[in-house]
C-alpha cells in the first residue's frame, strides 16, 4: 500500500449517475476526497496530476479474458515462458485501462495452452505472482471448467480448497449445442486455433461426445456448493436457450451467464436474475465471430449487464465509447465494465466506482477522434502507467 496522497486535477469525473468536474485527493491507496469543482488551495507537498480535458474513470474490472493464453502459445505450439508472458500480459492491461483481471484459465482436457499440466502450472504460476510480487494490476482467476473433463474434478476441487480460484465458471463446448451448432464447426475451430489436422480433431470428437455422456452433475453441483461457501461466483458459459439455462440452475447456483447464444437466452437470464455478460470484440464489430446474437442487440434490449474483452484487452475501453456516441450516457457505459462487473463479484464495496473510501483503482483517459486513449492508470493510489503523448495542442 503506498502511504503516499496524489491529487487528480479538474478531470471529469465519471460516478454511477452522473459526471462532475472536479479533483479527486487519493491517500494510503483509497479515494479520501471528491470535490467537485476543485480545491481553492493545495499543499505542496501533494503531488499532483493534471486532468484537464480528461476523463477520471473507475479502473476497469475484466471479468473473462483469457489473452494471457495468446501470450504464452502466440502460434499452436509455439510457448514461451509464462514469466516473460505474465510481464506483458500486465502492461497490455494496465495500458488499457484494466486495473483488475479476471484471468480465463481453462481446465478442459484441451489442447497447447489448455492441456491439464499448462493448466495447472499456469494456475499455480498466477497465484504465486498475485501474492508474493509486486504487480501492475490486480491478478485473479477466472478457472473455466470444462463439464466434460470427467477427469479434472479433482483439480478443480484441489484449486477451491487452495483459494486459488476468484471465479469459476461451467462450459459445454460439445458440438450440437451452444457455440458449436455442428460437428464440423468445432473442427474447423480445433483445426485453426490449435493446428491440429482434421483426423485428430475428428477423434477429439468423438472423445468429448463419449465424455458427456459420462458427466456427473451430481459432482458438479457438490463443487459449485463448495464454491459458493468459499464466496466464489459461479457462471454458465454460452447459454444457448431458455432450457439450457433451467438445466445450469437446476444444478448450480450461478450468478452470470456469460455470452448468452441467443437474445432469448439472454432476455431470460436476465428474468432469472442473472448477470449477462457479453464480449467487447463484438460490440466493437458489430457482430459475433461465432454468427451467434450480437452483443448490441443484448445491450439495447436492456439484457446485458457488463462487458469483458473475451480475447482482446484493447477492445475494452473503445466499446464503452462506442456505446456513449451511439446514445447511451457514458455513466451507464463505463458501469458496465466497472461497477456491474464489482457487484456481481461481490467485490463493489471495495472497488467498481469513484466513491470516498474506496480503493483507489482509476484511469485517466483523454479522446482522439473519439477513441480513448489511457493516460494513466493507477492501481491502489500508485500510477501503474503513464503515457507522456500529447493530444492536446
Amino acid at each position: 500500500m503506498t502511504n503516499q496522497s496524489l491529487l487528480l486535477k479538474n478531470g471529469t469525473i465519471i460516478k454511477t449517475d452522473k459526471k462532475i468536474v472536479g479533483d479527486i485527493l487519493i491517500h494510503d491507496g483509497r479515494i479520501a476526497m471528491i470535490k467537485e469543482g476543485g480545491f481553492v488551495k493545495v499543499p505542496s507537498d501533494i503531488e499532483v496530476l493534471d486532468a484537464t480535458n480528461m476523463y477520471i474513470a473507475p479502473g476497469m474490472i475484466e471479468t473473462h479474458c483469457d489473452a494471457i493464453e495468446k501470450e504464452m502459445e502466440p502460434r499452436p505450439n509455439t510457448f514461451f515462458p509464462l514469466e516473460m508472458a505474465m510481464n506483458e500480459m500486465e502492461r497490455k492491461l494496465a495500458g488499457n485501462g484494466i486495473t483488475t483481471i479476471y484471468h480465463s484459465v481453462s481446465l478442459s482436457d484441451g489442447t497447447g495452452s489448455r492441456e491439464d499440466d499448462n493448466v495447472i502450472h499456469l494456475m499455480n504460476s498466477i497465484d504465486y505472482r498475485r501474492r508474493y510480487f509486486p504487480t501492475m494490476v490486480r491478478n485473479r482467476i477466472h478457472l473455466r471448467y470444462e463439464v466434460t473433463n470427467n477427469n479434472g474434478s479433482n483439480t478443480l476441487k484441489d484449486f477451491i480448497d487452495q483459494k486459488k480460484v476468484d471465479l469459476l465458471s461451467f462450459m459445454d463446448h460439445s458440438p450440437g449445442q451452444g457455440q458449436f451448432k455442428s460437428e464440423d464447426s468445432y473442427q474447423k475451430y480445433l483445426t485453426s486455433s490449435y493446428g491440429i489436422p482434421k483426423e485428430d480433431a475428428r477423434e477429439r470428437i468423438n472423445e468429448m461426445l463419449a465424455r458427456k455422456e459420462k458427466v456427473n452433475w451430481g459432482l458438479l453441483r457438490e463443487l459449485g456448493r463448495i464454491a459458493n461457501e468459499k464466496g466464489i461466483c459461479l457462471a454458465s458459459h454460452d447459454d444457448d436457450s431458455i432450457e439450457k439455462i433451467d438445466s445450469v440452475l437446476k444444478h448450480l447456483e450461478i450468478q452470470i451467464s456469460e455470452f448468452p447464444i441467443t437474445l432469448e437466452a439472454a432476455e431470460y437470464a436476465i428474468q432469472k436474475g442473472l448477470y449477462v455478460s457479453v464480449g467487447a470484440p463484438n460490440l466493437i464489430r458489430g457482430f459475433s465471430h461465432s454468427n451467434n446474437m450480437r452483443a448490441i442487440d443484448a445491450v439495447e434490449a436492456g439484457a446485458a449487464h457488463i462487458i469483458c474483452s473475451d480475447y482482446h484487452p484493447s477492445a475494452l475501453l473503445p466499446s464503452v465509447f462506442k456505446l456513449h456516441r451511439e446514445g447511451m450516457a457514458l455513466e451507464q457505459a463505463v458501469k458496465m465494465v466497472s461497477y456491474y462487473p464489482a457487484k456481481a463479484l461481490g467485490i463493489e464495496d471495495k472497488r467498481g466506482s469513484i466513491e470516498e473510501g474506496k480503493q483507489a483503482d482509476l484511469i485517466l483517459v483523454e479522446l482522439e477522434e473519439n477513441l480513448p486513449r489511457v493516460k494513466h492508470t493507477i492501481v491502489d493510489g500508485n500510477v501503474v502507467y503513464q503515457s507522456q503523448l500529447s493530444l492536446m495542442t
